[in-house]
């Protein structure tokens, strides 16, 4: 199987780390879909990423989606089985998605769309939407921390490290690790580990 994408975007990323915790060996291709759109549309119309294409030739896209599919494969989930811990685990990942998606805007944002017609009351928008899922986050970890113990690390903690990273990389600005101390440490922990190390953000 072949990921297709950058592992600047937080989306491949996730799902490389991930399936390397799930024991897949997968094919990465670095493909843009900005410098490479072409290339990328060859192989999958919709250019979007991340994309797997399977040994069939079948073509998967959404890190979501891909996961679901990966851990069908590995038949194991990097998911907690028990309903109440998998709540707020799928809770982690939900805030953690959200703070990339909105991390991807403010930079889309100020990248791409020329500075005359940019909508300040929308980009301050996306900034409290980013900001909430910081402060919602950093809150769950106060009530319960994610483990830190040995190589073990699973889909909340991934995804809650992946999305830190990126909008670290992206729209330092809008994050302070002193007001995020525990998101912070532990994605100092994350970095840390193998599947992170081997699948580099830049």
């Amino acid at each position: 199987m072949k990921l297709i994408g950058m592992l600047d975007s937080p989306y491949v990323r996730r799902v490389a780390i991930s399936a390397k915790r799930l024991g897949i060996a997968l094919e990465h291709e670095s493909v843009s879909v900005f410098r490479h759109f072409e290339q990328f549309q060859q192989i999958n119309p919709v250019v979007k990423a991340p994309t797997l294409v399977l040994d069939d030739g079948e073509v998967l896209m959404d890190s979501t989606l891909i996961l679901d599919y990966l851990e069908a494969v590995a038949g194991k989930s990097l998911l907690p089985s028990d309903l109440k811990q998998r709540a707020r685990a799928l809770r982690l990942i939900g805030l953690s998605l959200a703070a990339c998606e909105k991390s991807v805007q403010i930079y889309y944002e100020r990248n791409l769309r020329p500075a005359d017609i940019q909508y300040q009351p929308w980009v301050e928008r996306v900034e409290s939407q980013l900001a909430a899922a910081y402060i919602a986050l950093e809150a769950e970890l106060q009530k319960q921390s994610l483990p830190t113990d040995g190589d073990v690390i699973a889909q909340d903690g991934i995804s809650v490290a992946v999305a830190w990273s990126f909008t670290n990389l992206v729209v330092p600005d809008q994050v302070d690790a002193a007001r995020f101390p525990r998101i912070a440490q532990y994605t100092a922990y994350a970095e840390t580990l193998e599947a992170f190390i081997s699948s580099p953000m830049a």
